[in-house]
């Protein structure tokens, strides 16, 4: 899934990374594994902070991609990514960020919802990027009645997604964490 991921951001890399003058050609890659190590890492993040809320907002196609938290996460530490490896000033890199963030969420949310794609599905991203610990919720199911609105099976106040919120909260990936897997593939 991490290879799909950089192969996402790689193809819309275009103008903001790979036609860059401020991003040397022989350092594209590099900025585009940047690019996906900040999106493993702000998905990783927000449910290892219990947001998953945010994340089947997103995933649900009922929001604009741009305008979520998840995204403004990553986007902020894709800035912070730029700034340090490219000496990029903070707006240039905002720039960056902005054009191709959103653009990669976009699509990866098209593709995990498309039943003809098999590139990406939310359960292995939700599972990869927890640590397993998703593996035994029906996300599918979890997602409709997502759309529909809060409920509560167990009866205990909270709602379902409260209650698989908390079951994430400190979640991550076993064995050194996305960042490292990331940076496997490229060694």
């Amino acid at each position: 899934m991490l290879e799909n991921l950089f192969n996402l951001v790689k193809q819309y890399a275009g103008d903001a990374i790979t036609n860059n003058p401020s991003i040397p050609n022989e350092r594209n890659d590099e900025a585009v594994s940047g690019a996906a190590d900040s999106i493993a890492g702000g998905l990783q993040g927000a449910l290892a902070n219990g947001n998953i809320k945010d994340i089947l907002s997103m995933f649900s196609g009922n929001q604009d991609v741009s305008q979520n938290n998840v995204t403004q996460n990553i986007q902020g530490g894709f800035i912070d990514n730029l700034v340090g490896k490219f000496g990029l000033d903070r707006s240039q890199a905002g720039g960056i960020a902005a054009s191709l963030i959103p653009m990669v969420l976009q699509n990866l949310v098209s593709k995990t919802n498309d039943p003809n794609d098999n590139s990406f599905d939310l359960q292995g991203i939700l599972n990869n990027f927890s640590g397993g610990k998703t593996s035994g919720f029906d996300i599918s199911g979890l997602m409709n009645k997502f759309k529909g609105g809060a409920f509560d099976r167990d009866g205990d106040g909270d709602t379902d997604l409260q209650d698989v919120a908390a079951m994430l909260k400190g979640g991550g990936v076993p064995g050194g964490g996305v960042m490292d897997a990331v940076k496997g593939l490229f060694n």
